[in-house]
C-alpha cells in the first residue's frame, strides 16, 4: 500500500466532494435539528450501495465497512453534523440559505471528508484490515451534546470499536498542513448560572432593600480571586463571567441579578474542586448580604485527552502522507469538544486540518460570520483520513 494510490483515488472524486460540501454549507441545520442533513447523507450512502443505520442518538448515522479479516479490529471514524446560529456574511454562491444558521465551525467539511473516505474505502476494502465504523454525529455544538445520546443508543457496540478518530478544521493552519497533540488537548466546559434574589427597592433607602448588585459583584470577585490563587500551574484554567443581568436603574435596586459564565480546565478533580468553590463562596456571600443565591452548574463536555500512542501513530502517518514540514505539534486549547465523550470510553485521537489561505483572504476564525475554507483542504483532509485509517488498521499496537 502506498500514498500515491490513495491520492489518485481521492483526486477522482474531489469535484464531487466539493459539490457535496457546498450543498451542506448552503443547507445548515442547528443542533438536534439535522433532519435534512441526515436525509442527504443517507441518500448518498444509498446511491453508493453502502449499508447504514439512521436516527441513532437523534439524527445520527452509523455504518460498518468490512475489510480483510473484518473481526480482527474495529476502527471508528467520526464527523459532526450541526451548524451554528450565526448570520453568514460570505459573498459566495453557496452561502447559507437558512436564515440565521451557518456552518461556521466546519462541520460541513468534516461530513464531506468522512463521506469521501467511506466512498473510497468501500471500493478498496483490501486496503485495510478489520472493519471501519463510520459515525455521523448530530449536535456537537449544544449541551448535552449528540455524542452522549449516540452512546446511550449503543454507537460503541455491535461492533465495538477499539479506538476512534476525529478530524476538525483549523483556520490557524494553512491548507496542506495538519496538527495534533498527544495527551491533554482540549478543556472541559462548564456553564455557570447564578441567580441572586432579595428585596428590591429605592437606592436612596438602603435599610429597605437587599443589595443584590453588591452581592453579585462580591461573589464574582471572590470566586475569581480564590480560583486564581489555588489554580494548578501545570495546565490552563479559565474562569470567565460573560453576562450579568440586573434590571434596575440609577436609583432602583433590582430584586434579582442573573450571572452567567464559563469554567474550563484540564483536570477532572480540579474541575470538581472549582464547582465546590463556586457553590461555597456564592452561598456564603449571599447569606452575609441577606440575599439568596440559586446555583446551577451545567457540567458540559469532559477534558479531551488524546491517546499518546494513537497521536504518535497519527503524526507518523501524516508525515508519510503530507511530509514532515506539514505536520505540527499543537498547543493545549481551552475550547471544548463533544468528541471527548468518546475518548473517555475508548482510546482516540482528535487532530486538526489546516484550511486557511491567507493570500486569498481565507483566514477567518471559527464561529465567525466570515468563516470559510480553502477548498483544496477537502482533498487533503479526505486523503489523510483514508491513509490514517488504513495504516492504523494495519498497526497491531491497538
Amino acid at each position: 500500500m502506498n500514498v500515491s494510490k490513495v491520492k489518485k483515488e481521492v483526486r477522482k472524486i474531489t469535484d464531487e466532494l466539493i459539490s457535496i460540501r457546498r450543498y451542506l454549507h448552503q443547507n445548515p441545520e442547528l443542533s438536534f435539528q439535522e433532519i435534512e442533513t441526515s436525509i442527504y447523507i443517507s441518500e448518498l450512502l444509498n446511491k453508493w450501495n453502502i449499508e447504514h443505520t439512521s436516527n441513532v442518538g437523534g439524527y445520527g448515522i452509523i455504518g460498518v465497512l468490512k475489510g480483510k479479516n473484518p473481526d480482527s479490529k474495529v476502527i471508528a471514524l467520526r464527523a459532526d453534523m450541526d451548524a451554528l446560529p450565526i448570520i453568514e456574511e460570505n459573498n459566495v454562491e453557496y452561502c447559507s440559505i437558512n436564515d440565521g444558521v451557518m456552518h461556521a465551525c466546519g462541520h460541513d467539511v468534516h461530513m464531506t471528508c468522512l463521506l469521501g473516505a467511506i466512498k473510497v474505502l468501500s471500493e478498496n476494502r483490501d486496503w485495510f484490515k478489520g472493519s471501519i465504523k463510520f459515525i455521523f454525529q448530530p449536535a456537537e455544538e449544544t449541551l448535552p451534546g449528540g455524542a452522549l445520546k449516540m452512546i446511550e443508543d449503543g454507537v460503541l457496540k455491535n461492533p465495538s470499536p477499539s479506538l476512534i478518530i476525529g478530524q476538525h478544521v483549523f483556520p490557524e493552519l494553512e491548507s496542506g498542513k495538519v496538527g495534533v497533540r498527544p495527551g491533554l488537548y482540549m478543556a472541559s466546559t462548564d456553564e455557570l448560572n447564578l441567580t441572586i434574589s432579595g428585596r428590591g427597592g429605592h437606592g436612596a433607602l438602603p435599610q429597605t432593600f437587599d443589595d443584590t448588585i453588591h452581592t453579585a459583584a462580591e461573589i464574582i470577585h471572590k470566586i475569581k480571586e480564590k480560583v486564581n490563587e489555588t489554580a494548578p500551574k501545570d495546565y490552563p484554567t479559565v474562569l470567565s463571567f460573560g453576562k450579568i443581568v440586573a434590571d434596575g436603574a440609577y436609583n432602583i435596586i433590582p430584586k434579582e441579578v442573573i450571572i452567567k459564565g464559563t469554567f474550563r480546565t484540564f483536570d477532572e478533580n480540579w474541575r470538581k474542586t472549582v464547582h465546590k468553590i463556586i457553590k461555597t463562596i456564592a452561598t456564603e456571600v449571599s447569606t452575609k448580604h441577606n440575599t439568596n443565591c440559586d446555583i446551577f452548574i451545567n457540567s458540559g463536555y469532559p477534558v479531551l485527552e488524546n491517546d499518546n500512542q494513537l497521536a504518535i501513530l497519527f503524526e507518523k502517518n501524516a508525515i508519510e502522507y503530507l511530509g514532515k514540514q506539514n505536520v505540527e505539534l499543537l498547543d493545549m486549547r481551552t475550547t471544548g469538544e463533544d468528541f471527548a465523550r468518546f475518548t473517555q470510553l475508548i482510546p482516540g485521537v482528535f487532530y486538526r486540518l489546516g484550511i486557511a489561505n491567507k493570500e486569498q483572504g481565507i483566514n477567518s476564525r471559527l464561529h465567525s460570520p466570515t468563516f470559510n475554507i480553502d477548498e483544496s483542504s477537502i482533498e487533503i483532509g479526505t486523503g489523510l483520513m483514508i491513509w490514517n485509517a488504513i495504516m492504523t488498521s494495519l498497526d497491531d499496537s491497538h
